[in-house]
């Protein structure tokens, strides 16, 4: 049903695509159990993370930003700022909840040199995918494949740990974990997936 891979051409070519909902920056203690009392309502979660990029041989940065999203609202959890609680350790080990993402793998061993939880209920796309003959893998090829748009990647190796994120950081964020998850639900709606 979809193209096994998409060019570079083919994907300048597609209509632009990010996340349109609510964007929830959490960088309060206060704000982390509304957040994630509302998160824990949905059964499956777009889910993402960011490390700010070292550009020095052997430096390796933590995980300083978790996203989860759902169709309408993306929380960005600055974990940088207010650690990696266990609130939302929760949620990553909930069995109940599916988190959806690409290249999770070096996500959750990331979160889990600061928090060490039992992740549960991951869903890898790149898996996914490649059961129905796709070849492109990376979540922006993901987009144009099977969503038809293409998403910015601009703000991928930008400084994750900036005292405030700029609005383009936030969208960016945002989007990575939503469109993650309506690649899912499409995938899902075409397929016999449980």
């Amino acid at each position: 049903m979809y193209k096994s891979t998409i060019s570079k051409d083919e994907l300048a070519e597609l209509p632009s695509m990010a996340f349109e909902g609510k964007i929830h920056c959490i960088d309060k203690l206060a704000d982390v159990e509304p957040a994630v009392r509302y998160l824990k309502q949905h059964s499956v979660l777009g889910f993402d993370s960011e490390t700010k990029p070292a550009f020095k041989k052997g430096v390796v940065n933590n995980v300083c930003l978790l996203q989860l999203s759902t169709q309408d609202h993306a929380f960005l959890f600055r974990l940088n700022v207010i650690g990696f609680l266990p609130e939302l350790a929760s949620i990553l080990s909930s069995r109940r909840i599916k988190k959806i993402g690409v290249g999770i793998h070096d996500d959750i061993l990331g979160l889990k040199k600061i928090n060490n939880f039992k992740h549960a209920n991951f869903v890898e796309l790149q898996s996914m995918v490649q059961e129905v003959g796709i070849e492109n893998i990376s979540l922006k090829k993901l987009c144009g494949i099977v969503l038809g748009g293409k998403i910015s990647k601009k703000q991928q190796v930008s400084n994750w740990e900036k005292v405030e994120l700029s609005d383009s950081q936030k969208k960016y964020a945002a989007t990575d974990a939503w469109a993650a998850l309506k690649i899912y639900e499409e995938l899902c709606s075409c397929y016999n997936f449980k």
